[in-house]
């Protein structure tokens, strides 16, 4: 699935307590796509909102993150703390799922 800025990876949201993983990526091992899944969930457990981990047209994983504009218990500032830390604890994971994607999905090698 693609949005408008690349190809979505995984996402969740509280408005809908739902879930998402592309099938595109459904070849991943369990492993990682609990990571992902948890790493999504919690995210929106404790801040709000919405998260999307979204491949842009260079195969770099981007954090993007919304809320709704009435959503008064979506906190900004957790906000951005949360995802700084995710790119701190999870460089490795994300490093490793950017170079799955330039491989499998953009055809570069390794």
């Amino acid at each position: 699935m693609f949005d408008e800025e690349g190809m979505v990876l995984c996402g969740a949201s509280v408005y809908t307590q739902k879930y998402y993983l592309n099938e595109n990526f459904d070849g991943l091992p369990e492993g990682i796509k609990e990571e992902l899944k948890i790493i999504c969930v919690l995210y929106t457990e404790d801040v709000g909102g919405t998260i999307r981990l979204v491949f842009d047209e260079d195969g770099k994983l981007e954090i993007v993150v919304d809320h709704e504009e009435d959503d008064i218990l979506f906190d900004e500032i957790g906000s951005a703390l949360k995802v700084k830390q995710m790119r701190r604890e999870k460089a490795e994971l994300f490093e490793a799922m950017e170079m799955y994607y330039r491989i499998f999905f953009l055809g570069e090698d390794e």
